[in-house]
């Protein structure tokens, strides 16, 4: 019997899987199909990034970001910058982001196994059954002290076991034109409903565009207008879930959930490495298999650690629905160089951020 069976490797399934067999347990791990595959999330991260991979900058990094300018219209439109005079984030290989994290998890001593689905998980009194269908199309029964699932937005995991879904799903798109950028700004469009437009330069890989809307909002049509309005030549697109808000509870008797499958994004961008990640840390640190109570550690453990600011992003976010005069008055009162950190809300509160304002002055 293994100590935890893993569904999902992402970021936080990855992640998840290193931090515990590095801990001694013995972890098993279903990906659905090929690691990183298909693309269905943005590149654009904060350089917190770098402290969860080995050695894998000069590999991923594509370029740097040192701001951000937002913009009430299209393309062209009235720009408001928000800077430091530092890198800020780094636009990355996101694919070869998950690849390098599964390659940890497996050197770690986890094992890993591609194209894998996973067609039924239960929960028994004393272990879990995870039933898989491998790449022969034989369906194997794998027995565990408790399911991790870190399997995305629609996971299968949170269905199977009856936890409760995020409180929303919204559906991206992203598309790549392959013309080098190496501008050190992104540009945030607040022109699709309740979220935004965004375009970043990738260095020689080009650049990225997207956005992503509420759900029965045509974002197909959205995004090629929003294209339309750069001249891009958008050669490759992809799209996904992002799921917001997360549910009251992501523990069930013998299964936990990480990433994606628990909701922690930031609900102001939609993106959840970094969540993702830190959940997992704390899955690692508070979780015993042989005490299904420790379920709530890790439930208190990770809401304590993020709850703040992802509340913090619920309220950013509701400023991307104001009335445009009050977005732009909002902005010009505080464009200009910032001390808040992309992935913490709550350091809109910081001294560095009060050090940024009264330079201002």
């Amino acid at each position: 019997m293994h100590d935890v069976v893993v569904v999902g490797a992402g970021p936080a399934g990855s992640r998840y899987a290193r931090r515990a067999a590095e801990s001694g347990l013995d972890v098993l791990v279903f990906e659905q199909g090929e690691v990183g595959e298909p693309l269905a999330c943005s590149g654009h991260v904060s350089t917190d990034l770098w402290e969860y991979t080995e050695d894998a900058r000069e590999e991923l990094f594509q370029n740097e970001i040192s701001g951000a300018r937002f913009h009430t219209g299209g393309p062209g439109s009235d720009d408001h910058p928000f800077y430091k005079d530092e890198v800020i984030s780094n636009v990355i290989d996101r694919v070869g982001l998950d690849r390098h994290l599964a390659e940890l998890a497996r050197d770690a001593g986890a094992d890993l196994r591609e194209h894998h689905t996973v067609v039924s998980v239960a929960e028994h009194r004393d272990h879990v059954t995870v039933d898989a269908r491998g790449p022969d199309g034989a369906v194997e029964t794998h027995r565990g002290k408790l399911v991790a699932g870190c399997d995305g937005p629609k996971s299968r995991v949170r269905r199977e076991l009856g936890l409760p879904e995020p409180d929303e799903l919204l559906h991206g798109v992203l598309g790549f034109d392959e013309t080098p950028d190496h501008q050190d700004f992104v540009d945030v469009h607040l022109t699709v409903p309740k979220f935004f437009a965004w375009r970043i330069p990738r260095g020689e890989a080009g650049v990225e565009y997207g956005l992503a809307v509420p759900p029965g909002d045509d974002a197909r049509e959205r995004f090629e207008d929003f294209v339309s309005g750069y001249d891009a030549d958008v050669t490759r697109r992809c799209s996904g879930l992002i799921p917001i808000g997360p549910p009251k509870r992501v523990t069930g008797s013998r299964s936990f959930l990480i990433g994606d499958a628990a909701a922690q994004t930031k609900p102001f961008t939609g993106g959840g490495i970094l969540y993702g990640m830190t959940a997992a840390d704390h899955a690692a640190r508070e979780i015993d298999p042989d005490d299904p109570a420790t379920l709530g550690d890790y439930e208190r453990a990770w809401r304590d650690d993020l709850r703040g600011d992802i509340r913090l992003g619920h309220a950013v976010r509701a400023g991307y629905s104001v009335p445009k005069t009050v977005q732009k008055a909002g902005m010009k009162a505080f464009e200009g160089e910032i001390g808040v950190h992309m992935d913490r809300p709550s350091t809109l509160f910081s001294r560095e951020q009060l050090k940024a304002l009264l330079g201002r002055s």
